[in-house]
């Protein structure tokens, strides 16, 4: 008895010994995750702040020191500022236009009313003719000059036609209710049709990346154009933000280099009905011909890439940009293909594997890949035999789609 109370003791002390480990291993991993998950949002800020253009194309600048009359211009361009603001100051516009103009004539109306002695409290004799009916306070005043402006008409006030005051006041009303109906209908319908709504419908990859292309290094990025109404007119094409040092010692933040990119057929009038791979050839004239795949990550750039096009189903302009990091470029990578056919001979659009990318046979930097003539003939055909053959999607899987359905998935 004493033996077996002794192993069930030791067992209840192995058994809390090993909940507490496992609490203890539990609750470090949870401390990683945490200090891992804080780590990367610190560092999510610190890149969101270094950027001029964000991922989704809005421009992280602010203007300060402004002199005071200038900030009037925006009074004088007051179209354009009413619809640039947020949706809650439209909204605040809206019913502050509306019920700010019922309110003001509401005062005008008690005051007609005041002076012709229609109020309530005011000695009328029987003889006494009224400017309006049924109004003989600011309450009433107030519902009257709401419904004269907005039609309703109950039917419970209006104008006797005694007082010509009334009659030209009416006309007034009617005609600013009109002016504030249209302006604020249109500031809506010009919020809603923003071109820059139909860029959220383009989306850039996640990363761009530098490899072989045709025999010739070249940065890649793709595009996609999520919606099956084409961009007519498109065209590409990039700059690349810098900080430099001209020979004279003036230092320029903010250096603009253009940056040509271009697809298989041609950088104008794009064919956009699906996702395009955009390339930029690595030559002497490029600004990434000085960098290696060592030195890459130790640039101080920003790639800023535009897509400029028309909206077929709008005819409005639009212009989608995004941009790109050292950290966001990657060398020696190619993307993953992701359009493929079917078994039924259509043609289907896989969005998973859209950043998706894999290393590949890529030089170290472009020097070496030019004097080195034994490199050039080995990727040269590297490149022919992948051409023939085909490059292998393993992200992708062929299905039988039926012929009612929609073939392109997004």
């Amino acid at each position: 008895m004493v033996s077996l109370s002794r192993n069930k003791n030791e067992w209840n002390i192995n058994s809390i010994a090993d909940k507490v480990f496992y609490e203890t291993k539990r609750s470090s991993r949870m401390f990683q995750f945490v200090q891992r998950h804080i780590h990367d949002h610190l560092m999510e800020r610190i890149i969101r702040r270094t950027r001029l253009v964000t991922k989704d194309g809005r421009c992280n600048i602010e203007f300060g020191n402004i002199e005071y009359h200038n900030q009037f211009a925006y009074l004088g361009d007051f179209w354009t500022t009413v619809v640039e603001i947020r949706w809650r100051f439209v909204l605040l516009l809206f019913v502050a236009s509306f019920t700010g103009s019922w309110f003001v004539f509401s005062l005008l109306w008690y005051w007609i009313a005041k002076s012709n002695g229609d109020l309530i409290g005011q000695n009328r004799t029987d003889s006494h003719v009224r400017c309006i009916d049924n109004v003989n306070g600011l309450t009433t005043a107030f519902l009257y000059s709401l419904e004269t402006q907005t039609t309703i008409g109950y039917g419970g006030r209006a104008l006797t036609g005694h007082c010509p005051g009334t009659v030209a006041l009416i006309v007034i009303q009617s005609l600013i209710g009109v002016f504030v109906n249209c302006f604020m209908c249109g500031v809506i319908l010009a919020k809603i049709s923003l071109p820059k709504k139909r860029a959220k419908t383009v989306t850039f990859s996640n990363t761009a990346v530098i490899c072989l292309k045709k025999g010739s290094l070249c940065l890649l990025i793709r595009v996609a154009n999520l919606r099956k109404t084409l961009l007519i007119g498109s065209q590409i094409y990039g700059k690349l933000l810098r900080t430099t040092v001209t020979p004279e010692g003036e230092t320029i933040i903010l250096d603009q280099v253009g940056i040509d990119f271009g697809v298989d057929a041609g950088k104008d009038n794009l064919f956009f009905v699906c996702p395009l791979t955009l390339y930029h050839i690595i030559d002497k004239a490029s600004p990434f011909y000085d960098m290696s795949a060592d030195t890459l990550q130790q640039q101080d750039f920003e790639l800023v890439v535009f897509l400029d096009g028309m909206a077929e189903s709008t005819s409005s302009a639009c212009q989608v940009r995004t941009s790109f990091i050292p950290q966001e470029v990657q060398w020696g990578y190619s993307f993953l293909p992701i359009i493929s056919r079917t078994k039924t001979g259509k043609y289907r659009v896989d969005f998973s594997n859209f950043s998706r990318t894999v290393p590949v046979t890529t030089p170290h930097c472009v020097q070496c890949f030019q004097s080195d003539p034994d490199q050039r003939k080995h990727n040269n055909n590297q490149n022919n035999h992948h051409r023939k053959l085909g490059i292998d999607n393993p992200g992708f899987e062929v299905i039988d789609i039926q012929d009612t359905m929609d073939i392109t998935k997004m």
